[in-house]
């Protein structure tokens, strides 16, 4: 199986997400922003970083890269799509998911390993954890505070939508104590902690990350 990781202007993340999806037992495609070919991959992951210097807000330029009108269109047919940190942000300003990434609270810069629950585990990137299991992975962010209006947030908690949650205090200031999101279809997440340092017990704080590349993988078996 192939996965794309996307690499745009300032990504940072992208070669320890495609490492990552070594890990996890397929192979990495290298997908450039300015490319509108996907390669046939069978899932994509938007990295972290500072995609474009996040000028305009997080995301906002990336949103209108060539790639990212093939990936719109392809997610909204099913492709599975995991959006992590920066990524999460270009989701959100993409439209695949609701709300956005605004500056954390006390406009700090956070770094640093995060306890967080897994609520969904119907997803694309999430079917191989246990409901509620609490995992520690690394937060690493300026604009990670997840805000929406009443009534998308009343969508997203009446529909099982939230995949994770911040566990003790809330680190960003997000509604919710909300770490993660999830489409309707469940094929495309997006996460603001990053899973992909925590895949070995060398350079992450836990192996906890590694069951999100697992989990795509399996569901591309059971297609």
């Amino acid at each position: 199986m192939k996965v794309g990781v996307v690499t745009f202007p300032g990504s940072l993340d992208d070669q320890d997400a495609a490492r990552a999806v070594r890990f996890a037992g397929a192979t990495p495609v290298s997908l450039w922003h300015r490319d509108s070919d996907l390669h046939g991959v069978d899932a994509v992951i938007l990295p972290g970083g500072f995609s474009y210097g996040d000028y305009l807000r997080c995301g906002a330029i990336s949103r209108f890269a060539p790639v990212m009108t093939s990936i719109i269109e392809q997610a909204k047919s099913g492709l599975p799509v995991l959006g992590i940190c920066n990524g999460f942000q270009i989701l959100c300003e993409s439209h695949l998911l609701p709300g956005a990434l605004t500056r954390n609270q006390g406009l700090h810069f956070l770094c640093g390993p995060q306890k967080i629950r897994i609520e969904n585990t119907t997803s694309a990137w999430t079917s191989n954890f246990v409901q509620n299991r609490e995992i520690v992975i690394p937060l690493k962010n300026g604009e990670g505070s997840f805000q929406c209006d009443d009534s998308t947030l009343a969508q997203l908690e009446s529909e099982g939508r939230v995949i994770a949650r911040y566990m003790g205090e809330n680190p960003n200031g997000s509604r919710n104590l909300i770490a993660g999101i999830t489409n309707a279809r469940g094929n495309v997440v997006g996460i603001m902690p990053h899973p992909e340092h925590a895949i070995d017990s060398l350079t992450g704080p836990s192996t906890d990350g590694l069951a999100f590349f697992t989990s795509v993988l399996n569901s591309l078996v059971g297609k």
